[in-house]
């Protein structure tokens, strides 16, 4: 794959080998896929549509943080300021830009800015340890580090990072600085890559994977569509910046004119905090992980009616439970419930689906119908190295994506881009030419797509997407290591990170968190570590993952460290 001109030092897909596929695989496969097809324009940045309602309704709320609001030509000259400020530094199309902050507007104005440069969006969380910053920055060959971390700080570890490799190091604009305004350029973005997003990765070290204009631009106006936005809404910017859910969160209200909310990471910590910016904000759309779901469910519970603008509730980050949805439909009888699925490599959701009461007797609630311009196929391989088949109707299969909205590819990454993508050979028309194995098995019911867990050892854990090999790797660089395994066991109704190993010399449970802590963001840090004198192993001599999950549910492991 290559990029547009624009863009020559920006992310860049790789070489893609051919799926392979066995006789009739693809007049089958095309048979039963899903897809819906929409007219977007795809080519037109978000900044050109801040500056059309900076224009037409220029006192209207782009951006409420806190107790600043910024209308949109407030917002349209912020996003000015960090402009200024790159373009000073050096910065341009196709450069690589990682930025570090809070949640703020000013994440807002810094994107809209690298998304008029054609530059390409890189978010660093404040809490990684300075182990993973530096392996993002330069597996990402980021260019520059952009620090909005302000007066409350959280930069100071990305910007130490940059500085021994040299990367150049932008600070925000300060209130007195001065900039051109907003002149657009009419350029097509489509092709521009727009965003890097770092996830976890098998080989202990993460993957970064990139994202076209035209992928997230779809995927943008596929939610305005399927949830009906409009200049009235206010959308609740609840998602850190590492996880790809926070760019629509902070971009699709600005394509028709309406608000973005910006909740910060303290407020959604407690249950009544969380329900009193949703009322004092008047937020209309949110999307909250299940357990923050359960929580604002609870307080609808006790003090019914709570959050009464609320029209949406959308839930992320991990699976949405049947009773727990039930929940929601009785104590929220005016909120609409949305479970979605998607992968960071295909521009963040591919489906929607609106949770009914019906949905709630099921075993698992379905993650519904693909978004605008997203093709779903379910293939399946009889050998493990043999071609890929059609699932027959009714029959699991490895969910396989293609359409605008699948990304670039892992940045600089080709063993794991080898695993995941491909030239797609089932739809001759795809705008992108690529096919991506999302590495979930599915089923086709009805035309709704039934999620039904990870054909290989990704999970998501309290919102967080991981790979328990990438933990499992960290953990077995500790040189007195020998074996380790990392399950997910449900403990107390939550499932929870437990690490087993056996070693080769003594080392205390503290030791190794203190290890693990030192290379992996806290949320992947399992809290349950338990030496074991060998590790059990299934008939085959496999570690055996689900003897190990059983001995931490049956409490039978160590206490929590």
């Amino acid at each position: 794959m290559t990029t547009a001109p624009t863009t020559p030092t920006g992310p860049t897909g790789p070489e893609l080998a051919p799926l392979p596929l066995a006789d009739g695989a693809t007049a089958r496969a095309t048979e039963l896929c899903l897809g819906r097809s929409a007219q977007f324009d795809t080519g037109t940045g978000v900044l050109h549509h801040v500056a059309r309602f900076a224009e037409t309704t220029p006192h209207a709320p782009a951006v409420i943080d806190g107790d600043t609001t910024l209308a949109y030509p407030e917002l349209l000259s912020r996003a000015a300021l960090f402009r200024a400020a790159l373009v000073s530094a050096g910065c341009g199309a196709g450069s690589v830009v990682a930025a570090v902050g809070d949640r703020s507007a000013d994440t807002i104005a810094a994107f809209l800015a690298l998304e008029g440069l054609g530059a390409v969006y890189l978010p660093l969380a404040t809490d990684w340890p300075a182990q993973r910053v530096t392996e993002v920055l330069e597996r990402s060959a980021a260019g520059f580090l952009l620090d909005y971390s302000g007066a409350l700080g959280g930069g100071e570890t990305a910007v130490k990072a940059a500085a021994g490799l040299g990367t150049a190091i932008v600070a925000a604009p300060g209130p007195d600085a001065a900039a051109a305004p907003y002149t657009s350029d009419g350029r097509d973005q489509s092709r521009e890559p727009r965003y890097c997003i770092f996830t976890s990765g098998t080989t202990g070290r993460p993957k970064g994977a990139a994202v076209e204009h035209r992928g997230m631009v779809n995927h943008l106006w596929a939610k305005v569509s399927d949830l009906e936005l409009s200049a009235g809404d206010r959308l609740a910017f609840t998602a850190p910046l590492v996880f790809d859910i926070s760019i629509w969160q902070m971009l699709a209200p600005l394509l028709v004119g309406g608000a973005v909310v910006v909740v910060r990471q303290e407020d959604l910590g407690f249950p009544r905090r969380v329900r009193t910016v949703l009322e004092r904000t008047g937020v209309t759309v949110v999307e909250l992980v299940p357990t923050v779901v359960g929580w604002l469910v609870g307080e609808a519970e006790r003090r019914a009616p709570v959050v009464p603008a609320l029209r949406w509730l959308i839930s992320t980050g991990e699976e949405l439970r049947p009773e727990l949805a039930a929940r929601a439909l009785a104590a929220l009888p005016h909120v609409r419930l949305l479970n979605a699925y998607g992968p960071t490599e295909c521009s963040d959701d591919v489906t929607h689906h609106e949770v009914t009461a019906v949905d709630t007797t099921r075993p698992r609630l379905p993650v519904g119908r693909p978004v605008d311009n997203a093709r779903l196929y379910l293939l399946v391989r009889d050998e493990e190295e043999g071609p890929w088949r059609a699932a027959d109707r009714g029959e699991a299969g490895d969910l396989f994506v293609g359409g605008v909205v699948v990304g670039l590819g892992y940045v600089n990454d080709p063993d794991n881009n080898a695993r995941a993508f491909f030239t797609d050979p089932l739809d001759p028309d795809s705008p992108t030419g690529r096919l991506y194995r999302t590495g979930d098995l599915a089923r086709f019911e009805d035309g709704v797509v039934l999620y039904l867990g990870r054909v290989d050892r990704q999970v998501k854990v309290a919102g967080v997407r991981m790979e328990l090999d990438e933990i499992e790797a960290v953990l077995l660089r500790h040189p007195a290591v020998d074996r380790a395994a990392v399950t997910v066991p449900v403990v107390d109704g939550h499932p929870s990170l437990a690490a087993h190993y056996t070693v080769r010399e003594p080392v205390t449970p503290e030791e190794l968190r203190a290890h693990l802590a030192g290379a992996l963001p806290e949320a992947m840090v399992p809290r349950r570590l338990t030496e074991l004198d060998v590790l059990p192993l299934t008939p085959n001599g496999k570690t055996d993952h689900r003897a190990l999950r059983q001995l931490t549910q049956d409490g039978t492991s160590l206490a929590e460290v």
